[in-house]
């Protein structure tokens, strides 16, 4: 991740690789932003260049030319950021600050000459210059580096905020991108431990043994079909004169087959992504360690591979779930809402203000939202919350309903409650799952689920500062939420 800097030097004169400056959209052409003012003294007839060269100033485009002297830094970078009067948002300069870092790719460092939400361009810039290619043996000198330096015209900016933001985030998509071979249950539990331990978090991790004596049917079910064993890590931070406690739940499955109700070959190589729920609740935790909320924030993480062997899990078992209750399970492709279950019960126990989970739970979620907005069920007043602040940090989610009529069937002749809809019934599929947790839920407890499975993963070509891979979605919000009860 590149380090941020911060100055009050003149743009035109500092010495720096790129120089980046914002264009507004207006009717007669392209218009310079705020902050350019000595760029536009230095380089007479700048505008008329980047006008000539079909720069419009619509948001997230992106236009370079070289200086020709004029300031100190030999390229300048112009990002469009809309219709002056229609602001910048705050995330229309989050994502024009990314664009302006992945066309900075391959120079040592930027400097954003940009009269904006510093917050905003620093946590921008720093996502969008992310880069996850660890496993490639081409040697690194000869690949195009990420800018190593960015750098601020505002000596205010809170450098340990954005920094904090930033890291865990990356962190997050680091987990997430890592090939499922590489990070299963256990390894993944050992990551965790070691980055929250560094960080001075509490760490506790349950084995298979502890789960086992611990009545964890839900994870040890799920996870009893491969030779990685399931792991359930608890992560603990306390704020100082916190009144407050927040629970996190996020779904780790490291790699899902689909079980013995195994998933078609087509595609199943992104799921090595579905423990992203669990990465961004423990990305959650290291942000929160640097940030201090006065809070106090406790994670359970449950982790499993969900493989078809001789062992596994099957359709018609019923699971005693942690707590007691006991499920029927129809289809061992549901697997993300039986781990859930037990660290929701487990998170309850705490008393916590609040919970919220988050995982790449339904299909659902995709087909019904698309693959930028994430889904949110449980109390009205906490779906209300995650909406608002995933609008404000750019995690864009919508609440969904839990009609009676669906809950109704996933009533089961045998057990507490069906894993799915009986007869695998589809409709409403992304609800299903949120009905099934609330299962778990204390009813007086204050909860949301956040389905990411669209969200938490960008296939297609970058944009702003998402990049292919990774999003690091929910990282944001959480942290949002949690700061939204300090």
């Amino acid at each position: 991740m590149p380090t941020l800097a911060l100055s009050s030097a003149d743009p035109s004169t500092i010495e720096t690789d790129v120089l980046v400056v914002g264009l507004y959209k207006d009717e007669n052409g392209p218009a310079l932003a705020e902050g350019a003012a000595a760029v536009e003294s230095a380089f007479e007839g700048f505008t008329d260049s980047l006008k000539t060269l079909g720069a419009t100033g619509a948001p997230g485009t992106v236009t370079t030319l070289p200086s020709f002297g004029h300031v100190s830094a030999p390229l300048i970078v112009a990002v469009g950021l809309g219709k002056r009067a229609d602001g910048p948002s705050t995330e229309t300069v989050r994502r024009a600050a990314g664009a302006a870092a992945r066309a900075s790719a391959g120079k040592s460092t930027m400097t954003f000459a940009i009269d904006a939400d510093s917050e905003a361009l620093g946590l921008g810039a720093l996502l969008g210059a992310y880069k996850f290619d660890g496993y490639k043996t081409t040697p690194a000198s000869e690949r195009k580096k990420p800018v190593e330096t960015v750098t601020l015209l505002d000596e205010t900016a809170n450098v340990k905020r954005i920094h904090g933001l930033a890291s865990a985030v990356s962190t997050t998509r680091d987990w997430v991108n890592t090939p499922a071979n590489m990070l299963r249950p256990p390894q993944f539990a050992d990551q965790v431990s070691a980055a929250a331990t560094e960080a001075g978090l509490e760490v506790e991790v349950l084995d298979e043994t502890a789960l086992e004596a611990g009545g964890y049917g839900g994870i040890l079910a799920v996870g009893m079909g491969s030779a990685a064993k399931p792991r359930l890590v608890r992560v603990a931070y306390r704020g100082k004169g916190a009144t407050k406690h927040v629970a996190l739940v996020g779904k780790g499955i490291t790699f899902d087959t689909g079980g013995i109700s195994i998933k078609p070959s087509s595609g199943m190589w992104d799921m090595k992504t579905d423990m992203g729920g669990a990465a961004a609740v423990a990305g959650t935790m290291l942000a929160v360690a640097a940030l201090a909320p006065a809070v106090n924030v406790t994670a359970y993480i449950p982790m499993a591979e969900n493989m078809p062997s001789s062992t596994a899990y099957r359709p018609g078992d019923v699971v005693t779930a942690y707590g007691g209750k006991t499920i029927e399970v129809l289809n061992t492709d549901a697997e993300g809402r039986m781990v859930l279950c037990d660290a929701l019960t487990r998170a309850a126990e705490d008393k916590p203000d609040v919970i919220y989970d988050t995982a790449t739970l339904t299909g659902g979620q995709v087909v019904g939202l698309g693959k930028r907005t994430a889904g949110v069920m449980g109390t009205d007043e906490e779906c209300t919350r995650v909406k608002k602040v995933g609008e404000e940090v750019g995690e864009l989610a919508w609440p969904m309903p839990m009609p009676e009529e669906i809950r109704k069937t996933m009533e089961s002749s045998i057990a507490d409650v069906s894993q799915t809809a009986a007869n695998m019934e589809r409709s409403g599929h992304m609800l299903q799952g949120g009905i099934f947790l609330s299962h778990f839920v204390p009813e007086d407890m204050p909860w949301a689920h956040i389905d990411i499975a669209g969200p938490s993963q960008h296939s297609g070509e970058p944009y702003g500062y998402i990049v292919k891979g990774a999003t690091g979605v929910p990282v944001r919000t959480l942290v949002g939420l949690i700061e939204s009860h300090a």
